[in-house]
């Protein structure tokens, strides 16, 4: 068998109900919310069982719901005996997979993700900035795309998430002279996303160093297992260099197709999608068809996944 990865999703995976089954079925699951609770100073696990779409959105609450959830997840995956050879996550991914390959305690990651989405959400005024996905273009051809609908104000990529697509950050009017350019130039779909921040591009700069602080301040271990940074598409398992990694990575690109091929370079041939969604899986199979693509959210696709793993391991054995 080759190596397996496990990936973690980043902010738009959330949805109402995430972690509830798992955590009522199995106590690591539980306690993973307990801990995020205590930690947080208020029922982060209530907001995630029941609280309405609408709540869950707001950036500040979003990032420490799914990081809580993506950790209960690789808790019952570790009872299970299903560890990986590597991590990756998207974004605020990384968080989770720092936390999953024993960089970084879980209490200290579910408040610094809590200050990042609060500091996200006051980063720039409502209606400055926007960021849209372009379909069907090449990285470089929706690059030249932000450079020439610029003039004068921030537009870049901000994930390289596939062949097919690419996210775009930066002033709203810029990034919507970006889409009408993309869409002159063949793209398949060019659309606005909803989100409340112009994440990973240069706007983000003043709430990179408050984060910076913060970051500086938490302790950091080396990883048990190398993960690939979304800046760099790299393997590391410094926790220092974990550490600048995450404070780059807030006005820079997340380059998740990269990060995947890598992973496949070093041999890996199957990935775990680890918290709620299936976000990454639907990108994996854009990037690289010929690897497995597995989740785990819910009893349901636990059992599959782990039937999977298991399986591969005794064909291999």
């Amino acid at each position: 068998m080759g190596k397996v990865a496990f990936v973690f999703p980043g902010q738009a995976s959330q949805y109402p109900g995430m972690g509830k089954e798992l955590a009522e079925k199995y106590p690591a699951a539980k306690s993973a919310f307990e801990e995020a609770d205590q930690a947080l100073g208020f029922s982060i696990s209530r907001l995630c069982f029941e609280g309405s779409e609408e709540d869950l959105k707001l950036t500040a609450n979003t990032q420490p719901a799914i990081l809580t959830c993506s950790v209960a997840v690789c808790r019952v995956l570790a009872e299970r005996g299903l560890a990986p050879d590597f991590v990756a996550g998207h974004s605020l991914g990384e968080y989770s997979a720092l936390v999953a390959a024993g960089a970084l305690k879980f209490a200290d990651a579910v408040q610094l993700v809590r200050k990042r989405g609060t500091y996200m959400q006051d980063a720039v005024p409502a209606g400055v900035g926007a960021m849209a996905a372009i379909m069907g273009l090449s990285h470089a051809v929706v690059a030249d795309a932000c450079k020439r609908a610029a003039a004068g104000e921030v537009c870049a990529p901000a994930n390289l998430n596939s062949p097919d697509q690419t996210v775009i950050s930066g002033h709203a009017g810029a990034v919507k002279r970006a889409v009408e350019l993309a869409s002159q130039a063949g793209a398949k779909r060019a659309v606005i996303l909803a989100v409340s921040a112009p994440f990973h591009s240069a706007l983000m700069l003043p709430m990179q160093q408050k984060l910076e602080n913060d970051l500086r301040d938490t302790e950091f271990s080396n990883l048990q297992v190398p993960l690939v940074t979304n800046v760099d598409a790299d393997t590391t398992t410094s926790g220092s260099e974990a550490r600048e990694a995450l404070i780059r990575q807030v006005s820079m690109p997340v380059r998740w197709e990269e990060s995947v091929r890598l992973l496949i370079d070093e041999g890996v041939n199957t990935f775990v999608e680890v918290g709620p969604g299936r976000v990454l899986t639907g990108l994996l199979r854009q990037i690289e068809r010929s690897v497995a693509a597995l989740n785990v959210e819910d009893e349901k696709s636990l059992a599959a996944t782990a039937e999977k793993i298991a399986g591969a391991r005794s064909d291999a054995a």
